[in-house]
C-alpha cells in the first residue's frame, strides 16, 4: 500500500484546508485510516482516524473544526480542517492500519504518506 497526499500549504488563522490522502492498493474498505502531525521539536500527534465501519475519532483540539471523510471508491480520505489555529501548523501524515479498527498511536499504523506542511499564520 502506498500513500500519496495533496493539500497543505499556508492560510490565515481561521481559514480552511482540505488534506486529501490516495492509497493504491487493495481493500482499502476495511483498512482504519488516520492523519497524524508533528510540529518542529514535538512528537508526532495523533488528530483524526475512522475505522472500517466509518466511526470517527478526534483529539480534543480538533473536536468540532476538523472532519475526517473516507471515500472507499476512490481509495481515497480526507481531512476537511475549518477554524485553523496558528498551533494547528505541523507535517501532517496520513496513515492506515492493515485491520478495521482504528488506534490513536502512531506505532500501531502500518502504512504512511509523506507528509504535507500546514502553515496557519495569524
Amino acid at each position: 500500500v502506498q500513500l500519496r497526499e495533496s493539500g497543505g500549504g499556508e492560510v490565515q488563522a481561521g481559514g480552511s484546508l482540505t488534506l486529501s490522502c490516495a492509497a493504491s492498493g487493495d481493500s482499502f474498505e476495511s483498512k482504519a485510516l488516520a492523519w497524524f502531525r508533528q510540529a518542529p521539536g514535538k512528537e508526532r500527534e495523533f488528530v483524526a482516524a475512522v475505522n472500517g465501519v466509518h466511526t470517527t475519532y478526534y483529539t480534543n483540539s480538533v473536536q468540532g473544526r476538523f472532519t475526517i471523510v473516507r471515500d472507499n471508491d476512490k481509495s481515497t480520505f480526507y481531512l476537511k480542517m475549518n477554524s485553523l489555529r496558528p498551533e494547528d501548523t505541523a507535517v501532517y501524515y496520513c496513515a492506515a492500519r492493515i485491520t478495521a479498527v482504528a488506534y490513536q498511536t502512531p506505532q500501531e499504523y502500518d502504512y504512511w504518506g509523506q507528509g504535507t506542511q500546514v502553515t496557519v499564520s495569524s
